[in-house]
């Protein structure tokens, strides 16, 4: 029987099949025509992002982590499953990954996203995202003790700290990628009178690094606030660096407050540990090192960040050691 581990971003989708041994990852987005027709969906629904006409709607399901249209997430998943399942769905195990800070409200609607999509749910098993996230880094989160764990999203960070295969602390803030792109965009106003689209800033943020070691300018093209009229201008990338500041500066400060309240014992792991930073948008030029200055551990930085969630419920779908991580939620059919 095919098993597939699910680890639902705000900004993409990203699925493991066991058939295949392989990680779909796709824009979690939908385009849908008159309010009823599904028009693209994944990275086609990205590319006319921004661009499309007033009658088709393209929207993300999920907000900060959470599902927020849980129909058209439905419609995602049972279109992403059918392709990977080339066609027709046949009976399969699913894993879906969740954060820890939520409600259990928010957390059922992860169980019954997959149980209603009707893609012939075998058996559903729920995963706190952290410990598939410290599995997919290659740490034995069975055994190991004091692991602390940042996961920046596209609108969310999780900070948790892991001990013996559970999560002692977490912590959701609303500080991500998007966030950065949104003060990308603000200060390009401010600075250039002009207004930039969110997938322009979204490349800027993702080439910072390249721009600086080739000492160049981001180059954007928008509309000029005055003449109302398209324009192009470079984007020195020291004010990229600088809008980015208190953003860190968020990220940084809650990962102290969760190590202050972390008992001593699992904090001296800590020290020895250091931190372990992934998802999207850790890969921000800075980020690591300002985390590294601000809190004084070292920084292990993910080696696949993006997809780091999936490899960990890619190990609990093949290794049995790890199956005990996984759980089912308490009054579900097993």
């Amino acid at each position: 029987m095919n098993a597939f581990g699910i680890d639902l971003g705000t900004s993409n989708i990203k699925i493991y099949s066991r058939n295949d041994d392989a990680i779909l990852m796709e824009k979690n987005m939908i385009a849908i025509e008159n309010k009823s027709k599904v028009f693209a969906y994944g990275d086609s629904a990205y590319e006319m992002y921004e661009k499309a006409p007033a009658n088709i709607q393209i929207s993300y399901p999920l907000s900060n982590g959470v599902i927020a249209d849980i129909k058209n997430m439905e419609t995602l998943v049972r279109y992403f499953i059918g392709d990977l399942s080339h066609g027709g769905f046949k009976a399969a195990e699913f894993y879906i990954a969740v954060p820890t800070d939520v409600t259990e409200v928010e957390k059922r609607a992860f169980y019954d996203l997959i149980k209603d999509a009707g893609v012939k749910a075998k058996k559903i098993m729920v995963v706190e995202k952290a410990v598939a996230d410290g599995l997919g880094m290659d740490i034995d989160v069975k055994t190991s003790q004091g692991v602390l764990v940042v996961n920046v999203g596209y609108e969310t960070t999780e900070i948790s700290i892991l001990s013996l295969g559970g999560i002692v602390l977490s912590k959701l803030i609303k500080t991500g990628g998007l966030k950065l792109d949104e003060s990308i965009r603000a200060a390009v106003r401010k600075e250039y009178s002009l207004i930039i689209g969110g997938k322009t800033a979204e490349s800027i943020k993702m080439s910072l690094g390249e721009l600086e070691q080739d000492n160049k300018g981001a180059v954007v093209y928008g509309r000029d606030i005055v003449t109302g009229l398209p324009v192009e201008r470079e984007i020195p990338v020291n004010l990229i660096n600088e809008c980015f500041e208190e953003h860190f500066h968020t990220i940084v400060d809650n990962v102290k407050v969760i190590l202050e309240r972390t008992p001593p014992e699992l904090g001296a792991d800590i020290y020895r540990n250091g931190i372990y930073l992934t998802g999207g948008a850790s890969q921000v030029s800075h980020l690591a090192e300002r985390l590294q200055s601000g809190t004084g551990l070292k920084v292990n930085a993910a080696e696949y960040p993006s997809t780091s969630v999936c490899i960990g419920l890619s190990k609990i779908i093949k290794d049995d050691r790890f199956r005990s991580v996984a759980y089912s939620i308490e009054g579900m059919s097993k």
